[in-house]
């Protein structure tokens, strides 16, 4: 049986729609749901989206992140459902961990109802996940490679599917899952509903909607701007040597309550995690190389507060519903700006604040520049006092001499002789250099071992 959790009430930050409960036409029942979680009026997106799928519409819902999207689709899905019907309702998430999240929220509306649900995911034991099915639940949530997977081995079919869920398409379409949608999709003979919700829709997303849905209403409540107001956002420009030094001060000084820390590979996610370990920082990495035991041990935590701080790849930016988290710190920006409103997205969440600060180096302002384009905002330059910056090398400071024909031409020649791979700066590590560490000089006699020694 799940927890039962109240969600906080909506506050005047989220956006709160003028209509009530009442207005959307829920059942009564429904509604004495709605009061015992004190949920007392709909956001945006809820009233919205709402009255179409209770109607029995296909739905394209856009919102931001941490605006109610999950009970919009929950509520109506609940009222269609028919106790004793069999798996009626699937809904398809981009990730393990909203997958849990989504079951846990659709667990907490159905309090008071006889309709259960089975969580379909990697990383947990396959017959586990079968003796749920042969349970016969009337919600199934899944991520698409285990539903496919369950689906080839005849332990779940689609004969009596009402209404298919797509949640966070675009970042099913993102990470590879097109094809698995589209096998999923096609597998659902019976007539049937479907509903995609996502903080952007973009070209691709209303491609893939025409193949699937009929005369979809298209229900758009971001207002032109796709993240919440009550994120402070702002930047930091900083040189790639000085990140760790800064994080750590930033984490000092800001104090936060809860923070995620994202870089953009799982490489880096570890090694900043040791690097914050190794300065007494309270902290945890989660990605992708973790299995899904390790993964949910680490959210717990976190959910908890007995860990303050989150190191996370893109795999946390989805699926994360903490309320309580303060920053977003972008360790990294992202390449793909859109996956900065998911991240941001995760902070000031049902109409707290928050703060989302990034890590901005002198070659990455084209990628700033896109981010602002797609959230229609420019985001401010944050220079804290306790912000120390890197003083310049005395190379840096020299400027090249103007170089002559005559002078440099036997330079020139000579660099030309000397293969590319000999001219070319050494790679180098920002953690290890802040860390003090330096690089190894090796010969080509150190590739190889040296020659046994044989006993005769």
């Amino acid at each position: 049986m799940p927890h039962k959790q109240k969600p906080a009430p909506a506050p005047p930050a989220l956006p709160v729609s003028p209509c009530k409960w009442e207005d959307l036409g829920l059942s009564p029942a429904m509604l004495a749901t709605l009061r015992r979680a004190k949920f007392e009026f709909p956001t945006d997106i809820q009233a919205e989206l709402i009255p179409h799928a209770l109607a029995g519409r296909d739905v394209l819902g856009q919102a931001r992140t941490g605006t109610g999207k999950t009970a919009a689709f929950t509520l109506p899905m609940l009222e269609k459902l028919e106790h004793g019907g069999g798996l009626q309702a699937i809904v398809l998430t981009p990730t393990r961990e909203l997958a849990v999240q989504v079951d846990e929220h659709i667990r907490i509306l159905a309090v008071g109802t006889p309709f259960t649900t089975a969580a379909i995911l990697g990383g947990r034991q396959i017959r586990a996940q079968v003796a749920a099915l042969r349970r016969k639940p009337e919600i199934v949530i899944g991520t698409p490679g285990r539903v496919l997977d369950l689906m080839r081995r005849k332990e779940l079919g689609f004969a009596a599917i009402k209404l298919a869920v797509l949640d966070e398409v675009d970042r099913m379409l993102d990470i590879g899952f097109r094809d698995d949608i589209r096998k999923i999709l096609r597998a659902i003979e019976t007539k049937h509903q479907t509903i995609f919700v996502s903080a952007t829709l973009d070209d691709e997303i209303q491609k893939l909607a025409r193949t699937f849905m009929h005369e979809p209403v298209v229900v758009n409540v971001s207002r032109d701007m796709l993240t919440v107001e009550g994120v402070d956002q702002c930047f930091i420009t900083v040189h790639p040597i000085d990140k760790l030094s800064t994080l750590v001060a930033l984490l000092k000084h800001e104090a936060p309550s809860l923070a995620i820390v994202f870089t953009n590979t799982k490489h880096k996610a570890r090694r900043v995690t040791q690097a914050l370990k190794h300065e007494g920082v309270n902290c945890k990495e989660i990605h992708g190389d973790l299995d899904q035991a390790r993964r949910e041990r680490v959210m717990k935590a976190f959910r908890s507060q007995q860990l303050h701080v989150l190191v996370a790849t893109d795999l946390a930016s989805r699926g994360l519903d903490v309320i309580d988290i303060s920053h977003i710190i972008n360790y990294d920006i992202p390449e793909d700006s859109s996956i900065y409103v998911h991240r941001i997205g995760r902070t000031a969440r049902m109409g707290k604040s928050g703060r989302a600060i990034t890590f901005v180096t002198r070659e990455e302002g084209k990628l700033l520049t896109d981010v602002e384009k797609l959230i229609n905002k420019q985001l401010p330059p944050y220079e804290p006092p306790w912000l120390v910056r890197r003083e310049p090398r005395p190379e840096e400071l020299v400027s090249p001499a103007p170089a002559t024909s005559a002078a440099t031409e036997p330079e020139a020649e000579a660099e030309s002789s000397t293969p590319a791979r000999y001219r070319q700066p050494r790679q180098r590590d920002e953690l290890l250099d802040s860390l003090g560490h330096q690089p190894v000089t090796r010969t080509l006699g150190s590739r190889f071992r040296s020659p046994r020694k044989f006993r005769r």
